[in-house]
């Protein structure tokens, strides 16, 4: 008998990267993986979208356009190039506007992409439909996607949501729309899907659809089922799945490739590929990745993720950010703590821009003290403004999030309030660029658009390259330094005859044997401060953005004074009292610490 060919997508150069690296790869690395891959017989490659769009400006300096055409040129012109677009989102954290939307699917198609992969987090088709539609019109193919996520037994309201016929009707939704589409992939970005579920749901949704119509799953081994689930899908009639490669499988990733024709064989399934050119190439991409940081977090087997869903692709990408700021200690309880908001916030799936939401709210309960501080993204959410939740929010939250955001909650779509906003569109990307005097290019437009400030710093030659790799220079085989793990917290810290040097910065030092008694040592002053100067502190870690004020300035309380961004979030820092700007102590760009004096008010 025949077997049944499976069309696999190797998903290893964009959510591989995505769940392993958060996101910073840099292009030059990787291709001669992609090579390899191609080299093996692999056509169908996920190739970008996602975080991979933004990263790449902010923590790569590099272009993610210039990232595409290399990926053309280096599969061939046959080879379908998938991405990855959010809705209204399409590839910001925030949404976009009609006029961004339809110039995304223009400039992906421009730039060599073959499929949109097309989701919302929330599930509200009236997200999916404009971006469809121009999806379609730009040549492109588009792949609507239906998001699943589990939730643990006894959550009020979750019997609503998250299953068989949940999923069904969202699909039977986007079919009474008129969207059209090329293929449907059910996407668990967390991994928890119950093997069960999936079967039911890809049963049902291949009896609803045209047998022409191509159907997928997509999931993660965050919780350690992913080739169960992948065994349901096929059962259940999907005809096309998603795999990684090695050093990026398994774990937070998907499956790995050599893993899944291990599981299919003896089976009616066939992969269609040559395993020992597989194995060939994922030995290549092990060489090609073998100076990057591996958190271990990443490759892991979480049990407790059911619980706290947190995506795959997200996972990594905000312990990378809390390695950064020196607070990995914290995880912890951030991802206990994401239970509670993702109950509380309307049960929308976990998966960006939704699953940052969680993270962000669950990030400032822990920081900062439960529902002091509203994330704008998970109020914004639970408000409205981004579509429909799959439940009410709690009435609590709503209220909490409209008295600290000054907004009222909305029944518009997102679409609808942002082309009504002056601050979105093509117009403002233009004077965003001409403000810095930048060339106004279909693709400087886009990347002012999705990146903002970031975006213009790439654009200006003023990024920096943030990419963690294993240092490996040392002399006769000695470390060039330490790091130093201190109640969770890492240094990076390096010796050298009286100095030492801690995440970067140099402090002199004597080292002497034995321990002398402890003195106490005075807290040093505020330089130059004035008596009754008052100190702004830094309330969390985090990078600063934008300093709003000068030294000199007459302010008032509650004013801004700066802006820091941590955890992709950006806080306004507002001064505590009327006064004179005395002094400012950082400069756009710094990362500063928890309790760092930011600015002194007299």
């Amino acid at each position: 008998m025949a077997k049944k060919r499976i069309n696999v997508m190797v998903t290893a150069f964009r959510d591989g990267f995505q769940s392993v690296y958060g996101a910073r790869v840099l292009t030059k690395d990787f291709l001669p993986a992609v090579e390899a891959a191609r080299n093996a017989g692999i056509t169908h490659f996920e190739a970008g979208g996602g975080a991979r769009f933004q990263s790449l400006f902010f923590y790569c300096n590099e272009n993610a356009f210039d990232m595409m055409d290399s990926f053309r040129e280096t599969t061939g012109p046959d080879a379908n190039l998938q991405t990855l677009a959010r809705g209204v989102n399409v590839v910001g954290l925030d949404s976009q506007s009609s006029d961004i939307i339809k110039l995304h699917a223009e400039l992906f198609k421009k730039h060599g992409m073959t499929t949109i992969r097309n989701f919302d987090a929330l599930n509200d088709v009236n997200n999916l439909i404009f971006s469809g539609k121009c999806i379609k019109e730009a040549g492109l193919k588009h792949e609507v996607v239906v998001a699943m996520m589990s939730l643990p037994p006894g959550w009020v309201g979750s019997d609503e949501v998250h299953n068989q016929g949940f999923y069904c009707g969202v699909l039977q939704k986007i079919l009474d729309s008129g969207l059209h589409f090329d293929s449907v992939c059910f996407k668990d970005a967390s991994g928890t899907a119950t093997p069960r579920t999936v079967f039911e749901t890809i049963k049902s949704a291949r009896e609803m659809l045209p047998p022409e119509v191509s159907l997928r799953f997509h999931t993660h081994d965050t919780a350690g089922t992913s080739i169960l689930c992948y065994g349901a899908a096929l059962r259940g009639g999907a005809d096309g799945l998603d795999v990684s490669m090695a050093p990026v499988s398994g774990g937070t990733c998907q499956p790995d490739i050599i893993t899944l024709w291990h599981a299919m064989r003896g089976t009616e399934y066939d992969l269609g590929i040559d395993i020992d050119k597989i194995i060939e190439a994922e030995e290549v991409f092990k060489e090609c990745m073998a100076d990057y940081f591996v958190p271990p977090e990443a490759k892991a087997v979480e049990p407790i993720i059911p619980f706290s869903p947190m995506p795959g692709g997200a996972l990594t990408a905000n312990t990378q950010m809390m390695r950064d700021n020196n607070i990995m200690n914290k995880y912890p309880e951030v991802i206990k703590a994401m239970g509670e908001v993702v109950r509380r916030g309307g049960f929308g799936s976990s998966v960006t821009p939704v699953s940052q939401f969680y993270f962000q709210q669950a990030f400032n309960n822990v920081m900062i003290g439960p529902w002091k501080k509203m994330a704008e993204g998970y109020g914004k959410m639970v408000l409205g403004y981004f579509g429909k939740t799959p439940v009410e929010p709690d009435p609590e939250i709503v209220k909490i999030a409209a008295e600290q955001l000054g907004l009222e909650p909305t029944k518009k779509t997102p679409l609808e309030i942002n082309d009504e906003d002056p601050n979105k569109g093509i117009e403002p990307a233009k004077k965003m660029l001409q403000e810095a005097g930048l060339e106004e290019t279909d693709e400087n437009i886009f990347i002012a658009s999705t990146c903002k400030e970031k975006g213009i710093a790439y654009l200006k030659g003023e990024a920096k390259v943030n990419v963690r790799k294993i240092n490996r220079k040392a002399a006769d085989g000695e470390p060039e330094g330490y790091t130093v793990i201190v109640n969770g917290r890492e240094y990076g810290v390096s010796l050298k005859g009286g100095e030492a040097v801690v995440n970067g910065k140099k402090y002199t030092v004597d080292v002497q044997e034995g321990i002398k008694e402890k003195t106490g040592v005075a807290a040093e002053p505020v330089k130059g401060a004035s008596e009754d100067a008052i100190s702004v502190k830094a309330p969390l870690p985090g990078v600063v953005v934008r300093i709003v004020v000068d030294e000199g300035d007459a302010i008032d309380d509650g004013d801004t004074i700066l802006v820091m961004e941590a955890m992709k979030m950006e806080t306004e820092i507002k001064s505590p009292a009327a006064g004179i700007v005395e002094s400012i102590s950082v400069n756009v760009g710094d990362q500063v610490a928890a309790g760092k004096i930011l600015a002194v008010i007299k």
